[in-house]
Order: C-alpha cells, then structure tokens, then sequence
C-alpha cells in the first residue's frame, strides 16, 4: 500500500515509524512532515488543509490510504472531501467525517452528545453574547474556580480557568466579543472536575473499536505542574491508578456509549477517538473528546502496540475492526520533550541539533525540526521527544533522561519530573 500521513510533529513521526514496520506498507508520504519523517518515507511540501494538492498528489502518486494527523483537516472536512469526489474516493480516509469531527470542532456540540447518551461529564451551560446574563447567574451558582471554554478550535488556547467570579464575567464576556476570534462565538461554562487526568484513545470503525494503552501528559511547563500550558512536556504509559477495574468502568460509561450515540446518529467515524478523563474519587468523568491521537500521548501508546498498525486501519477502513486482536507490550513507555528556550512564549528557531544519532536504548520522535544545508535545526517550540521504554515507568523515564543529555541544541529545556504524580 501507498500510505501518506498528513502532518508535522511527533504524533506524525510516531506514526511513521510504527507504519514502516509493517508488512503492508510500499511507499510511505508525510505532508509535509520534519526531519525524523525524512528519514522513514519522503517529505511531500502540501498543507494538510490543501485538498485540491492532496487530491492530486494522491492521484499521481497512487496513495491507497490517508491517515490524518491533526485535527483541523478533520473538522474542515477532508474525510467528506475524499469520499464524494469519485476520482479519490477510494482512498481511505483514517478520521472521522465533518460531522463526527464536531466533538472536537464544537465544544457544546459534544456536551450535547454525552448529554444525549448519559456519558459522565461536568455540568455546563452553552452561552452566546444575547444571553450572557445567563451565563453569568450560571456562573453564580458554581464553586471556583470557573472553566470557560472557547466552543471552537482556539490552537489548545481557548480553555480559561479563574479562581474569582468577578473577573470570571469580564472575561466571560471578552471571549463572547472575540477574544479567540470566531470560536469564541459562544463559550461552554463548566463546573470544574477535581481530580488527575489520562488520556483513552479509542481506535473505531464505527461500528466496533480497541482501546489502546491509556496514557498521561503533562501540560505545564514547569516543574510540579506549573507555569504556562503547553502542548505537553512529556507522557507516561500505562496510567497505574488506570486498573481493571477503573478501565471497566471507562468502558462501560463512556466508550460503549460513545460508539453507540455514533452510530445511533449515524455518523460516518472511521478513526479515533480521544477520551480527556478526570478521575473523580474512582469515577471517570469527561473532560473533552478529541478525534485524533494526542501528541505527546502518540510518542507513548504506539510504541507499545505490537500489532501491525497498517493492517488494524485497513480493518477500519473496511468495518471489520471486530475480527481483530489487539496485541499490546506489557512494559511501560514513557517520554520527555525538549522544548526551544522561551516557550510557549517567544522563542528562536533554526539552532542546530547535535548528539541525536548517539542515542541508543530509546526512540527520538522529531516534533518541530526540520533539515537545513545537511543539518537538523529547530523549526518549533516543542523540538524533540525522547521515548524509552522499561519494566517499571522510573527505569523507563530513566533511560530517555539518560539520552536526553546526550542531545544538544542551544537554550534546550525539558522537564525533570515527568511522572511525578503517579509515584
């Protein structure tokens, strides 16, 4: 098969790299892919939101299958783009349809689905600016701290969390008057959820589905959890408190009727689901859906994955995902990102990376590099992720810090306590 991958960074590497193993595979595409993808298939310079170029690179270059990396093609609707256009539409598309896609594109569009089908989650009110005073005496009613939410994409940035109810309307009503631009438009109120995250990801044809390893990121760019979000530091597979009998539970309450409501509503869905879960005194409760791998969650459940990856999404593309085993390595994976100095604030890019091929034990996704006159350079904030693997999550984070420090580029910054919540 001709597979071609759309996107950039370390979901994509990871993605690339589990596919070059499979049997099935001929020529592997990355659009527009970094330097660590250069290595495994060929870089193709194509936006994923470009599907007229998409289209006819798939044509010229024969491409069997798309595997979507980010979210925005999938809620622009590049899964309906290649299935109603009769020149392209036997390339199969791994990602849901526009409209499933709306569980991640549309905040309140997913509150309104796990309403629907009783899948836990945090009381909320969708307001517009015509009813903001009734957001307000919403919020009123609520304990801080306060969540709004952008219902739109806002690039990771549009969930705000304010300790005071007074500053909670101002910017209440800034996000109304365009603060995240159109995907503020309306904003979901939340109640907030106390209690420690993991992340699910879901593997669907529509019909039936896998689960794959349960992982845990970390969002803030200090230590202990602090400072400014970013789009992770680092990740963690398995989750210990994420046991039997906690997976039953997320299983039960929420997968199983999350795939039933998809097909219920008949939505078009071949690809994944992403579960953001909230551990409440042992109750699983959720916090967002996404419809794509996390990253940098990807650098952690692929590895341990031992089927092949191409032939579990051949199975989607044909709804026969149900005929399928899953085969999952029993070790812990786990991974740490190097940032450029200065994120996610300001940073520099085009530093050159040095040290990567004296890395032994442990797997370096790229996830903003590109290559330069024969060098690698940086290209984005988040620069590299480094994934080991090990009997027990230490021995594992100890051999991706072990390897870290053998990898150098100027102001590099990773965090040292990757894990350190679930010791």
């Amino acid at each position: 098969m001709n597979v071609l991958i759309l996107g950039s960074g370390g979901r994509e590497h990871a993605f690339a790299w589990r596919m070059r193993s499979s049997k099935y595979l001929n020529n592997l595409y990355i659009a527009p892919g970094n330097a660590g993808t250069a290595s495994l298939g060929t870089n193709v310079a194509v936006s994923p939101t470009d599907f007229q170029a998409l289209k006819l690179f798939s044509l010229e270059n024969d491409v069997d299958m798309i595997v979507v990396g980010p979210e925005v093609p999938l809620v622009q609707g590049i899964y309906d783009y290649f299935r109603n256009d009769e020149d392209v539409c036997h390339v199969a598309v791994i990602g849901p349809s526009k409209k499933g896609a709306q569980l991640e594109g549309s905040k309140d569009f997913a509150k309104a689905f796990m309403s629907r089908y009783n899948i836990p989650t945090a009381q909320y009110k969708t307001i517009k600016l015509e009813n903001i005073e009734e957001g307000n005496r919403f919020l009123e009613s609520l304990q801080p701290p306060y969540v709004l939410k952008a219902d739109g994409l806002a690039a990771g940035k549009g969930v705000l969390i304010i300790n005071d109810i007074n500053e909670a309307k101002r910017l209440l009503w800034e996000m109304l008057n365009g603060m995240f631009g159109s995907a503020s438009n309306k904003v979901v109120i939340e109640e907030f959820l106390k209690g420690i995250e993991c992340s699910v990801f879901v593997l669907t044809d529509g019909k039936s589905y896998k689960i794959l390893p349960v992982a845990k990121d970390y969002k803030r760019i200090g230590e202990g959890d602090t400072g400014l979000n970013t789009g992770g530091m680092g990740a963690v597979s398995p989750v210990p408190f994420a046991d039997a009998e906690f997976m039953k539970k997320v299983e039960q309450r929420i997968v199983l009727p999350t795939v039933e409501g998809i097909k219920k509503e008949r939505i078009d869905y071949k690809g994944f689901i992403f579960l953001g879960l909230i551990n409440v005194d042992g109750n699983p409760k959720v916090i967002e859906y996404n419809v794509r791998m996390g990253d940098p969650e990807t650098e952690v459940v692929l590895p341990l994955v031992k089927s092949d990856i191409l032939d579990l999404f051949v199975s989607v593309a044909t709804e026969t995902l149900d005929a399928k085993t899953l085969e999952i390595d029993n070790r812990y994976a786990t991974t740490v990102m190097m940032v450029s100095g200065g994120y996610p604030g300001n940073y520099e890019k085009g530093n050159v990376i040095s040290g990567i091929e004296q890395i032994k034990d442990s797997i370096v996704f790229h996830a903003g590099t590109i290559l330069k006159n024969d060098e690698t350079v940086t290209s984005g904030g988040r620069v590299l992720a480094v994934t080991s693997y090990g009997q027990t999550m230490d021995e594992a984070l100890e051999n991706s810090y072990k390897n870290i420090e053998k990898i150098s580029f100027e102001n590099s910054y990773y965090r040292k306590d990757i894990g350190f919540d679930l010791r």
